[in-house]
C-alpha cells in the first residue's frame, strides 16, 4: 500500500513542478502521469477494485487542489521577484544642448568621457582624436551619447 501512496505523491510532486517551475516543457505533467498509472496499476493489481477506484478518486481530488494551489495569485507572488528597476544604463542628455562648453575627462579615441556642467557623458570626437582635458563644444547627439569637437584656441 505504501507504493501507491508513493507514487501519488510523487505524481503531485510533478504536476506541481510542471505547474510552476517548467511550464510549456511537459516533462513534469508526463512524468506525473506515469506516477499515477503505476499508482493505479499496484491498486488494481495486487489489490481489489475498491482500491483501485478509492485511489483514482484520491488523484483527482488531490490534483485539483494541487492545480487550485499552484494557479492562485498569491502563490505566484510569493515565487515572483517584486523589486523595481528605477536605474538607466542610458545617459540622459537632455540636460546638455548644441553649443555647450566642457572638457574631455578621457582621451575621445574617437569615443570617451567629456564632462559638461558637472556631469560625465560618453563623447564621440566629430572627426579624429581629442585628448584629456581639451576643452571641446557639444556639435550634436548619437543615440545617448555626444558628438563633440574641439573649440580652437
Amino acid at each position: 500500500m505504501w507504493i501507491i501512496v508513493l507514487l501519488i505523491v510523487l505524481g503531485l510532486v510533478f504536476l506541481f513542478a510542471e505547474l510552476l517551475l517548467l511550464p510549456g516543457l511537459s516533462v513534469g505533467a508526463f512524468l506525473s502521469l506515469a506516477c499515477y498509472g503505476g499508482a493505479l496499476y499496484v491498486a488494481f493489481d495486487r489489490y481489489s477494485v475498491a482500491t483501485g477506484v478509492w485511489s483514482i478518486a484520491a488523484i483527482v481530488v488531490l490534483s485539483l487542489i494541487v492545480v487550485i494551489i499552484s494557479l492562485r495569485a498569491k502563490t505566484w507572488r510569493r515565487l515572483s521577484l517584486e523589486q523595481k528597476i528605477t536605474s538607466s544604463s542610458k545617459n540622459d542628455v537632455s540636460a546638455v544642448s548644441v553649443g555647450d562648453i566642457g572638457r574631455c575627462v578621457s582621451r575621445l579615441a574617437p569615443v570617451g568621457k567629456a564632462e559638461f556642467g558637472g556631469r560625465t557623458y560618453e563623447a564621440k570626437s566629430q572627426n579624429g582624436y581629442i585628448d584629456a582635458g581639451v576643452e571641446v563644444e557639444v556639435a550634436g547627439f548619437d543615440d545617448f551619447s555626444l558628438i563633440v569637437k574641439p573649440i580652437k584656441q
